[in-house]
């Protein structure tokens, strides 16, 4: 009788053990799923500021906005690297913000400019250039993308317009304070920068 005793307490204590493990089992697994939802959702979710007040912006509303957040960048990239006045140190400054927003491809057609005295004729006429954009064409599934403008330069002796076409490639990158949008350029080029007009001014 007392060995029975002792075999059913054995029993029920073999019992309790396992159930006690399983449970435990289950519980840190429930946890771990639950954590796990908890990073996911709040990964989808940024804050934005307006006026101070932090407002919640989705992960879908990023997505939603991306096409403009590209087109922004690539108007902002365009008008840092063609919207000069004559002064070096604002030149300087102008390309500095342009080069966070673009790849080699930009460095190398900074330095194919400087090495031709571009930056140089612009100081030396007196020359202030205004890009105004036409249009941009976003393939959205390639990331390509094509900028259509005109470049408006104003000599001290003449008013020239040209018609800017370029293109490139975008890929997406952590945003920072000099590149808020996340977005840098890449495979950039020129395919058209001609003249369209040219009218002389009246310089006596």
């Amino acid at each position: 009788m007392i060995i029975k005793n002792i075999e059913a307490k054995v029993r029920l204590a073999t019992f309790l053990a396992g159930g006690s493990f399983v449970a435990a089992i289950i519980i840190s697994v429930t946890a771990l799923s639950y954590a796990s939802r908890q990073v996911a959702d709040s990964r989808k979710t940024i804050y934005v500021l307006d006026k101070n007040v932090a407002l919640p912006a989705t992960q879908t509303d990023l997505q939603t906005n991306r096409p403009a957040q590209y087109r922004g960048t690539i108007e902002e990239f365009h008008s840092l690297f063609f919207s000069l006045t004559p002064d070096d140190k604002y030149i300087e400054y102008q390309m500095k913000k342009a080069m966070y927003l673009i790849d080699q491809s930009g460095v190398e057609q900074f330095n194919n400019l400087k090495e031709n005295g571009y930056f140089n004729s612009i100081l030396s006429s007196s020359s202030v250039l205004t890009l105004q954009t036409d249009s941009i064409f976003l393939d959205m599934p390639r990331k390509y993308f094509r900028y259509y403008g005109k470049l408006k330069i104003d000599r001290r002796s003449s008013t020239v317009i040209r018609s800017l076409i370029t293109e490139g490639h975008l890929q997406d990158i952590q945003p920072s304070n000099n590149n808020m949008n996340g977005v840098l350029i890449t495979n950039w080029k020129t395919l058209e920068n001609k003249d369209l007009e040219n009218v002389q001014k009246n310089t006596l």
